[in-house]
């Protein structure tokens, strides 16, 4: 797998990749996430291309303060063979050359699969409860 920048004609195949793995919700529009993500970080939004097609993503993010990871994905046929692995070692890269300490993420308690696979790269439960107020809402 290649890990390189996000490009905006890999826009479709992306969106594509994050309903394949379920991480569309009613709630987040994916194409207004990308064009917000385009115009700050752009250099931690990575796609991993593997023969031409997009089989991962990760979207990571500094606001000064603490480092975030959003919309990880790997194609389900290419799951558990490292790529979600070596995706993540170049986006946290990244965003400690950034002078960044530590970086959060949100997984539902309820996704038992990808609690275990943050744990076994290195993340940890911080026992915190994760508040959120929506800005935008479609009325």
């Amino acid at each position: 797998m290649v890990i390189r920048e996000f490009k905006l004609q890999d826009q479709e195949a992306v969106i594509n990749l994050w309903e394949e793995c379920n991480l569309v919700v009613a709630w987040n529009d994916p194409l207004k996430d990308i064009q917000r993500k385009i115009k700050v970080d752009p250099d931690l939004f990575l796609v991993g291309e593997l023969s031409g097609s997009i089989v991962a993503t990760v979207m990571g993010g500094y606001e000064g303060h603490r480092g975030w990871i959003n919309y990880l994905a790997v194609s389900p046929s290419y799951q558990r063979k490292g790529f979600g692995r070596k995706i993540m070692e170049l986006v946290e890269l990244r965003i400690k050359e950034k002078g960044c300490p530590k970086i959060n993420l949100q997984v539902r308690e309820s996704n038992k699969e990808v609690i275990a696979f943050y744990e076994a790269i290195g993340y940890g439960n911080d026992h915190v409860i994760g508040l959120g107020k929506r800005l935008e809402h479609d009325d």
